[in-house]
């Protein structure tokens, strides 16, 4: 990656995701492939469905036998779905027939109940059939050969459903990028350890790992890591062995305990940039070791560190997993109250979104702690470089970040 000392947020962006590439395709059972991306055309091995069904419940009979209703009809029996006997209509006959049930040879329509007098030796029929089949005709949904599921398509439960019908039960996607998620600090401790004067909770590993999953990883937890070089290294290396991406935060300042950016940064393997934003955010990024493996690295204060995952980290997930769009989408929303900003820096400023009843959107500032602010947003309020202030009703630009509220 080239240096970036201070770069612009595009710029660095730009150089981040030029350096990422969607991960190799792989084999995977159906259900185990849920939420990735198809890496190649699935054609599908069977029809869907495979023979021509009923639709409903009714008689399969022969149209050439409606001339005239009313008529009578011999019912022959009664045919399931589960039928494997070959059956056969003849003139003046039919068979009872549930949902899915093969069509004997020789019928070409199913008559529902409700227009016979639903017999069972022998039917009449009292009503004319109309221009409905109630025939599902084979391969009408899906045809042998045909594709299933298209590159680039996401693997949804509706696609999982019909890749089974249609015979499927693997099929090569870009997986789910792997994870490792570390927090640094000697201040840390975890959730079950209580926390006391001089201990912070370790918030990060927590939030980070769920944000990982939520863009489309499959993260690894790994926890916190102290402030040793030593072990920080040889954790390092274990994990890189195993993940796509190693996700570390805490220790990217250039103070003497920062020992993420002394260890990572001495070689140039990592640059630590520092991002024109407010709130501040320096971030490093690199590969390490011979497989190159991606390595992130986000501040330790929890907001920042959030941020920094929307901005950097999760375009970079969804473009190893082949998603697409990798960025959130965006709108113009109409400010609700006036904010300040300071000039020369581009602030994200947790929000409250909410869609106009006449159309377009209205935005509200979240205030108070940042931490708290992100908790309880569903968006990024957006004010560019050159913005010192934007009174109330002005269109500012809003990052999405969940359409659900």
């Amino acid at each position: 990656m080239t240096a970036l000392a201070t770069p612009g947020i595009a710029e660095y962006l730009s150089t981040v995701l030029g350096d990422s590439e969607p991960l190799p395709p792989l084999l995977l059972a159906l259900l185990d492939a849920r939420g990735a991306i198809v890496a190649t055309d699935v054609l599908a091995r069977q029809s869907v469905p495979t023979c021509d069904v009923a639709a409903s419940d009714g008689y399969a009979v022969r149209s050439a036998d409606l001339a005239e209703v009313p008529v009578t009809l011999s019912v022959l029996g009664e045919l399931r779905a589960a039928s494997w006997e070959h059956a056969n209509v003849s003139a003046g006959t039919c068979y009872a027939v549930t949902t899915g049930t093969p069509m004997p040879s020789g019928a070409d329509l199913v008559i529902p109940g409700a227009g016979t007098d639903r017999g069972r030796a022998s039917v009449t029929i009292t009503h004319p059939p109309g221009a409905q089949t109630r025939v599902r005709i084979a391969g009408s949904e899906l045809a042998a050969g045909s594709v299933a599921a298209a590159a680039g398509s996401l693997v949804t439960p509706a696609m999982i459903g019909l890749l089974a019908a249609a015979g499927v039960d693997h099929l090569h996607v870009r997986p789910k990028p792997r994870v490792a998620v570390f927090s640094t600090g000697e201040e840390l401790v975890d959730l079950s350890g209580g926390s006391g004067r001089g201990h912070v909770a370790d918030a990060n590993s927590y939030s980070l790992t769920a944000a990982a999953a939520e863009a489309g990883g499959q993260p690894i937890r790994v926890g916190i890591v102290g402030d040793d070089t030593e072990p920080l290294r040889d954790r390092l290396e274990d994990h890189a062995m195993r993940a796509d991406v190693l996700l570390l935060s805490g220790g990217t300042g250039e103070g003497p305990d920062d020992t993420v950016r002394r260890l990572l940064g001495y070689d140039g393997a990592v640059t630590f940039a520092e991002l024109p934003l407010h709130p501040g955010l320096v971030v490093g990024y690199g590969r390490l070791g011979d497989d190159g493996i991606p390595v992130i690295c986000l501040p330790g204060d929890p907001a920042a560190a959030l941020i920094g995952f929307e901005l950097v980290v999760r375009p970079v997930l969804r473009r190893l997993a082949g998603l697409d769009p990798v960025f959130r989408p965006s709108v113009k929303a109409a400010l609700l109250e006036g904010v300040d900003s300071p000039v020369g820096l581009r602030e994200f400023r947790p929000a409250s979104v909410a869609e106009r009843r006449g159309g377009g959107y209205t935005v509200q500032p979240i205030g108070g702690r940042l931490l708290t602010a992100l908790a309880t947003a569903n968006a990024l309020l957006v004010l560019g470089e050159h913005v010192s202030s934007a009174p109330a009703g002005t269109a500012v630009d809003v990052l999405m970040l969940d359409r659900s509220r």
